[in-house]
């Protein structure tokens, strides 16, 4: 199977890419960023007696963090409500409860804005919502066919401000919700510009409850972003599209794009055993934020391939959490299938992931990086030592699973930089069966 040098830019000229653009919300960020909430709702266009809805789930409640948001967002003279039905992986049917609960409650026009509160799931909840309420209609009407109806985003939606709890998806920045489609045991986003936040907030105060297991299953997503965003296609080995507008938001590395995903991998990798060691280490959490804020501009503007391809048939026929389902698999696809792409830079992810590779050829130094990410996770000593630990997956699974990868995840098999076929897969997934014994 062969993948077009377009990735999903189509129709598009034959003649290669010269412009690349990046986009990103306003960004506030640091220790009491969640405090200057009001001063950033009233930046991006929150009116003084607007109404608003904080998205977000039960345990941030329970926590008491949605109450202190909710308190700083009043105390700058706006109303607000919370919403706190998001699940796990949220499905499509999930997602219809947020917009069911704010059709009821506001009519057709909805909030005058929204705060997504939480971890990925919060944040793509309150991203589609804002997005379909906007809109109008059904999120099927938004996902890409053949799944939904593939209409496009038009209006943009009131302002939303995204303040995430979990140092991993980069949702607060991205241009993508992603949502299970529970009868067909896939995942499917909706992808456009006017999904994308209008800013996020960056506190790690919010993130020292998180427990040493989230703490790293998160991190390794984060950390996913930042290789995979690394080691993608360059902009300009891409067609250019035929219309700017249509220039998909998986576009290709830059030099812009590089030198975030090199700062993404050293904060990262360089500060999750601490933090996973002590959570109240706020120094280490605040690095973890920036690193992952990093991965997330890089990987999400450069965009995610093969490794987050495979991964979103496991989680929707296994529910397993996205961040260990990225651990589980990179070390075999990322750091394994695809080090034949480009020998030099896995070397220079080597380095940037703490490996000694003084004394290497470079292809000896290339394949260190896998080495180096599995001796991380096992140091971590709470994330699972492949797929079969991860959830009980057997070798009579695995052509069920290549399949659905290269059947349903297009979009992201054509940013990889090494073609694969379904064969290839169902290897990579035969060596994802166990990392380490």
């Amino acid at each position: 199977m062969s993948y077009e040098r377009s990735v999903s830019a189509s129709p598009h000229e034959l003649a290669p890419e010269t412009v690349w653009n990046v986009e990103i919300p306003q960004l506030r960020v640091g220790p009491g960023a969640v405090e200057e909430i009001g001063t950033q709702l009233d930046s991006v266009g929150a009116d003084a007696d607007a109404r608003g809805l904080i998205v977000t789930d039960e345990t941030l409640v329970d926590l008491g963090h949605a109450g202190r948001v909710a308190d700083h967002v009043e105390a700058a003279g706006y109303d607000v409500d919370v919403y706190d039905g998001t699940e796990r992986e949220p499905s499509i049917r999930d997602v219809e409860g947020c917009i069911s609960f704010v059709r009821e409650e506001m009519g057709a026009d909805g909030y005058d804005f929204y705060v997504g509160l939480g971890g990925g799931s919060c944040l793509d909840t309150a991203k589609t919502t804002r997005s379909v309420v906007a809109n109008g209609g059904e999120i099927l009407d938004y996902v890409a066919e053949p799944t939904g109806e593939g209409e496009a985003l038009t209006d943009h939606g009131p302002p939303l401000v995204l303040v995430p709890t979990t140092a991993g998806t980069g949702s607060e920045i991205s241009p993508v919700a992603i949502l299970s489609v529970e009868e067909k045991e896939i995942k499917e986003g909706i992808s456009s510009a006017n999904v994308r936040a209008d800013a996020a907030l960056l506190d790690p105060t919010l993130t020292t409850t998180l427990p040493p297991e989230l703490t790293a299953k998160t991190a390794m997503d984060a950390l996913g972003h930042a290789i995979e965003g690394y080691t993608t296609h360059a902009f300009d080995e891409l067609l250019r599209p035929e219309d700017p507008a249509d220039r998909p938001v998986y576009a290709g590395r830059t030099g812009f794009t590089e030198m975030f995903s090199e700062r993404a991998i050293s904060l990262l990798s360089g500060n999750v055993r601490r933090v996973v060691n002590n959570g109240d280490d706020l120094e280490a959490r605040g690095a973890m934020l920036k690193g992952a804020l990093y991965g997330a501009i890089a990987g999400l503007t450069a965009g995610a391939s093969l490794c987050h391809a495979m991964a979103y048939p496991v989680g929707n026929r296994y529910h397993t959490f996205h961040g260990e389902t990225i651990a589980v698999l990179t070390p075999a696809s990322t750091l394994g299938y695809n080090v034949a792409s480009d020998p030099e830079r896995f070397a220079r992810v080597a380095e940037l992931l703490g490996a000694n590779t003084d004394g290497m050829g470079t292809r000896e130094a290339a394949d260190e990086a896998r080495e180096e990410f599995v001796r991380l996770q096992r140091d971590l000593n709470v994330l699972p030592s492949g797929l079969h630990e991860l959830a009980d997956v057997t070798e009579e699974e695995i052509d069920w699973l290549a399949g659905q990868t290269v059947d349903t995840q297009q979009r992201l098999l054509r940013c990889n930089p090494r073609p694969v076929t379904k064969a290839d897969v169902a290897d990579i997934f035969r060596e994802s069966l166990h990392n380490w014994e």
